[in-house]
């Protein structure tokens, strides 16, 4: 079949009525669809199901310390636990701060400092108007944190090696710019993953700001859908090569490894960024959950381990993705309507549409019952300028409701493009 925009009045009309058609019938079926947000499945969570075991009577409560993990202290965190991110990051355990669930909680709270007590300097609140940098499309908790504070987020855009480096370079020469949003391998929602050319350029910027730094979110670090997957140059190594070594801050969980909910998080920095952070942690907990964290130590002896348990994600994951591939490439494959990402991991696939038409198909398969995450939530205030992209989020649902997902996703598409073409 010919591309929607080679065929003639008379022929996007036929299609029109074909696709409506379609259209209404999955209507119908009053389905409940869920493809909105990156959460594991139940079946992914339940290859954890043995954490529940791992710390009790039976088991004790102390670590390799001699720790008694129900009492308070240990303000950064258990030192098994720094030694697996250590390896997870390529990093020394002694530039590990372990916390609780929430690496999403550990960057707020860094934003939240560094505008009341400084990063190193004068509170970023007493130097005026405060600027981020945000590669897009992006993730949009990050753009939320950026905005609850105030700060004015200027888009980066991204491309097949990261973000656009030239610009990031252009824009640092601005001391009100204090940072930049990084998601260095498989990028939420593009699934990039950042060359060695972008790292290194990174860890060499010479920002007009002192305090200026790279919240450098290493989310998917362990998580490939093939054995083949991308490697990430290490971000730490190159700024201290450059003489950089406190421009990055670096976080990473195991939200999408065991379980979202009662995971553990941990942020990672120099040894001067990581006393500084410590020397305020002090005044808001005397520790973290350590026998979550215990839990999580010994399930995960070694990086080896944390492989081992996340090729059996990758089997569960892989199909869930290539399903939405499959129907994409055949469904609107030769409708030259759309674009897309094949991401070799994490968590998300990005859909573009034609401009003007994002919000419609979100409307489309809202209606049809299906959630999608908010077109534009990838840019900062939800604005896409093009109207274009779309978040898609396969872990969820079952092999069976991503088909059906699929299939209202696809017909969205082709309905709000016929709409626009026709101009209904």
């Amino acid at each position: 079949m010919s591309g929607y925009y080679e065929m003639s009045k008379e022929q996007l009309k036929s299609e029109y009525t074909s696709v409506k058609a379609e259209y209404e019938h999955l209507r119908s079926m009053g389905l409940s669809l869920d493809m909105s947000r990156g959460k594991p499945g139940f079946d992914s969570m339940n290859m954890s199901a043995s954490l529940f075991e791992l710390v009790g009577n039976q088991t004790g409560f102390k670590n390799e310390s001699g720790i008694d993990c129900r009492n308070y202290g240990g303000l950064d965190g258990l030192v098994e636990l720094k030694k697996l991110f250590a390896e997870i990051l390529g990093l020394e355990p002694e530039q590990i701060i372990v916390g609780g669930n929430s690496s999403l909680n550990m960057m707020f709270d860094t934003v939240a400092q560094a505008m009341t007590h400084g990063m190193g300097g004068e509170p970023w609140l007493k130097q005026g108007e405060v600027k981020f940098l945000c590669p897009v499309p992006g993730y949009d908790r990050h753009f939320s944190i950026t905005e609850y504070f105030g700060i004015k987020m200027i888009p980066v855009a991204m491309n097949d090696e990261g973000p656009d480096m030239d610009a990031v370079e252009e824009l640092i020469k601005d001391e009100k710019v204090k940072g930049i949003w990084c998601v260095p391998k498989y990028s939420n929602p593009e699934g990039i993953t950042y060359s060695d050319s972008v790292v290194k350029r990174m860890a060499s910027l010479k920002p007009a700001a002192e305090d200026f730094r790279i919240f450098w979110d290493d989310a998917y670090a362990v998580h490939d859908l093939y054995d083949e997957g991308d490697t990430l140059l290490n971000l730490y190594d190159e700024c201290v090569k450059a003489g950089n070594p406190d421009l990055p801050i670096i976080f990473t969980s195991t939200s999408k490894i065991t379980f979202p909910g009662a995971g553990v998080a941990a942020e990672a920095a120099s040894p001067r960024n990581v006393a500084l952070l410590k020397g305020r942690m002090k005044y808001q907990t005397i520790g973290p959950d350590k026998l979550n964290q215990l839990r999580h130590a010994r399930m995960f002896k070694s990086i080896e381990d944390v492989k081992k348990h996340m090729k059996k994600h990758a089997d569960v994951l892989r199909p869930k993705f290539e399903e939405v591939l499959t129907q994409l490439d055949s469904q609107l494959g030769d409708k030259k309507i759309a674009r897309w990402t094949y991401p070799k991991g994490g968590y998300f696939i990005s859909l573009y549409v034609q401009n003007g038409c994002a919000k419609r198909v979100e409307e489309l398969c809202s209606d049809a019952g299906l959630v999608l995450t908010p077109a534009g939530a990838a840019y900062p205030y939800g604005l896409d300028p093009d109207d274009s992209n779309i978040r898609i989020a396969p872990s969820y649902p079952s092999i069976e409701e991503i088909k059906i997902a699929s299939a209202v996703l696809c017909v969205a598409v082709k309905l709000a493009t016929l709409e626009k073409l026709l101009k209904i």
